[in-house]
């Protein structure tokens, strides 16, 4: 499994960098970076060798190895820079990657399924959980969630909750 940590923006200078807006908490987690993949049309990841210039606020300046000019860099406009698992950064408890989310199961504590989560929308204030593509729209927050077990793919709301925050198709 890949994780995306950034989106490629644009060139930037005459010697190939690339400009990157992370799609990523921490931008630090750049730092020290040599290894990534690019990620391809049909889901095909290629390995490269990165070195990072600069990490600002929002956004990241980096080389890739085999691209040395303007014109070549642009051909990344739009790519996804990856990482693997192995490189992923530790999360912090009760936190998760929304690859790792999107997929599981959700049902709630008193034994009703509701499909299977399809997207994580970042909202800024929390996230929010789509499940089966908007049918129900479920806000992150530890008051609703009974279970978050992302090896088993599945989530547990609890369903006293649920009533009062979930967000439900007519």
């Amino acid at each position: 499994m890949y994780y995306r940590i950034g989106e490629i923006a644009r060139p930037h200078g005459v010697h190939g960098a690339v400009k990157v807006n992370p799609t990523t908490d921490d931008s630090r987690r750049f730092r020290g970076l040599e290894h990534a993949y690019l990620e391809m049309h049909g889901n095909t990841y290629v390995p490269v060798q990165i070195s990072v210039s600069s990490i600002v606020e929002n956004s990241v300046i980096l080389s890739i190895e085999g691209y040395e000019t303007p014109e070549q860099a642009n051909l990344l406009r739009g790519k996804y820079l990856c990482v693997d698992r192995a490189h992923a950064v530790s999360l912090p408890a009760y936190t998760y990657f929304v690859a790792d989310l999107i997929g599981c199961s959700a049902s709630d504590t008193d034994g009703n399924s509701y499909g299977t989560v399809t997207d994580v929308l970042e909202t800024g204030a929390n996230d929010v959980y789509e499940i089966e593509h908007g049918k129900l729209l479920v806000p992150a927050l530890k008051r609703v969630l009974d279970t978050v077990d992302v090896e088993e793919k599945r989530i547990v709301f609890k369903a006293d909750v649920l009533k009062e925050v979930g967000l439900f198709e007519d």
